[in-house]
C-alpha cells in the first residue's frame, strides 16, 4: 500500500514524503486503520519495520491542535529511543505548526522540561521514570490524555519498569486506547495487555524474506588473547567505515573503546554512567558520520536508530538470545544491505549453537588464513 492512497491531511503527505517514504510497511499497514478506528493494538514486530510511523500517524491525526495540553504520551524504554521518537515524531508534524511535541527522560535538566511542558504539548514522549517524576511534581497535565503508546514494551517492562507503567496507566484516567509495539510478547507485556486494554487488535509481522534486513552472518572462533587483533583486522579487512560493538559490560565497553583508541581508531563508548550532555554528544557524532566506532552496552543501543551502520560486531555472546536479534538489527536498516560478526571462545560454542537455533539464525564461520586474509565457512 502507497502512503499517497492513506486518508490523511496534506501536511501529513508532504512529511512523508519530505521524510523520503513511498510504500507504507507491514507494521504500518496493519497498524494504522485499527489505531484511527479508536482500538487498543498490541503489536509484534521486528526492530527496523517502521513502528514509530505506525502508531505516529494516527497519533497526530487525532491531535486537537488549538488544544494546548497533552493528548497523547508515549513510553519508552531508554533515553535515546525517547529522543529518536520525538525527532521521528517531529518530522512526521513538519508542515504542522500548531504541534507541539516534548520529551523527557532522566539524567536531564527537569527545570528546562518544566519550563517546555508549560507551554503546553499535545504530545509527550518520556522515559517511565522521568514521566512518573513530573506527575508526582504535578508539573505534566495528564487529565486530557487519550491516547498512550508504549515502545519496545518488552524490554521496558524487563528493565524493572513494570510499577511505574501500572502507576502511569492507574493514573490517566482519561486513557480511550493503548497500543503496544514490541519485538517479543513477553509475560510482563501480556499482564499489562489484560490489565488494560479492550479487545486489542494484534499484529504480528513475520521478518518475511521481502521485507526482511539484508544481514549477512558471520561468526569468528578466536581466544580471549585475540579478541582484540581479530576484531580490528575485520574491520580494517572490509573497510568498514561506520560500525557498532556491542559488550556485556560497562567495563568491557570502557575497556574496549581505549583499547582501539590505542590502535588509532575513532571511536567512543556509550553505557549507562554517561552523562545525558556526554551521550548526546557522541550520539551527535554517530548520527552525522564523524564517529567511524561506537562500542555500546545493549541497553544504550536500544534507541540507536542510524541508517547506514556498515556491520555490528558482537564482541560479547549476548547474554541473552533476544539482544542477538537487537544488536544485528542496528545494521541492514532502510533497505540497505549489512553484516553481523560474533566473536566466540571454544567454550562459547554451545552457547552460540543454541543462540543462533533459538533465533532461527544462519551465520558462516569465518577465520583468517596464514596470510591473515578472511575467508568464508571455516569449520564450526
Amino acid at each position: 500500500m502507497l502512503y499517497s492512497e492513506l486518508n490523511m491531511p496534506e501536511a501529513l503527505h508532504k512529511a512523508v514524503e519530505r521524510m523520503g517514504f513511498t510504500e507504507l510497511t507491514e507494521v504500518q499497514e496493519k497498524a494504522i486503520p485499527p489505531m484511527l478506528e479508536g482500538c487498543d493494538v498490541t503489536a509484534k514486530a521486528p526492530t527496523g519495520t517502521g513502528k514509530t510511523c505506525a502508531f505516529g500517524i494516527p497519533l497526530i491525526m487525532s491531535l486537537e491542535t488549538d488544544k494546548k495540553y497533552p493528548q497523547a504520551v508515549v513510553l519508552a524504554p531508554t533515553r535515546e529511543l525517547a529522543q529518536q521518537i520525538t525527532e521521528d515524531l517531529r518530522d512526521l508534524a513538519h508542515f504542522m505548526s500548531d504541534v507541539r511535541i516534548v520529551c523527557a527522560y532522566g539524567g536531564a535538566n527537569i527545570n528546562k522540561q518544566i519550563e517546555q511542558l508549560k507551554k503546553g504539548p499535545q504530545i509527550v514522549v518520556a522515559t517511565p521514570g522521568r514521566l512518573q517524576d513530573h506527575i508526582n511534581r504535578r508539573t505534566v497535565d495528564v487529565s486530557h490524555v487519550r491516547d498512550i503508546v508504549l515502545d519496545e514494551a518488552d524490554e521496558m517492562l524487563n528493565m524493572g519498569f513494570y510499577k511505574d507503567v501500572r502507576k502511569i496507566l492507574d493514573t490517566i484516567k482519561s486513557k480511550q486506547r493503548l497500543a503496544m509495539f514490541s519485538a517479543t510478547i513477553s509475560r510482563e507485556v501480556m499482564d499489562i495487555g489484560w490489565l488494560y486494554q479492550r479487545d486489542p487488535v494484534e499484529i504480528t509481522v513475520q521478518p518475511v524474506e521481502a521485507s526482511a534486513p539484508k544481514i549477512d552472518q558471520f561468526m569468528m572462533l578466536t581466544t580471549g588473547r585475540n579478541k582484540l587483533a581479530d576484531l580490528s583486522e575485520l574491520i580494517l579487512h572490509f573497510g568498514y567505515k561506520r560500525v557498532m560493538i556491542f559488550c556485556n559490560t560497562k567495563y568491557t565497553t570502557a575497556m574496549l573503546a581505549n583499547q582501539l583508541a590505542r590502535l588509532n581508531f575513532d571511536v567512543d563508548c556509550l553505557h549507562g554512567d554517561l552523562s545525558q550532555a556526554e551521550r548526546n554528544k557522541i550520539m551527535a557524532r554517530f548520527r552525522e558520520g564523524s564517529l567511524p566506532v561506537l562500542v555500546a552496552t545493549d541497553v544504550a543501543a536500544r534507541g540507536i536508530d542510524v541508517d547506514d551502520v556498515d556491520a555490528v560486531f558482537n564482541y560479547d555472546v549476548p547474554q541473552s538470545n533476544e539482544h542477538y536479534t537487537h544488536r544485528i538489527g542496528r545494521t541492514g536498516r532502510a533497505k540497505r544491505e549489512g553484516a553481523a560478526y560474533l566473536l566466540y571462545t571454544a567454550e562459547e560454542r554451545p552457547r552460540v549453537r543454541d543462540m543462533l537455533r533459538y533465533t532461527r539464525n544462519t551465520a558462516k564461520p569465518i577465520a583468517f588464513n596464514e596470510a591473515r586474509d578472511a575467508i568464508v565457512d571455516a569449520e564450526f
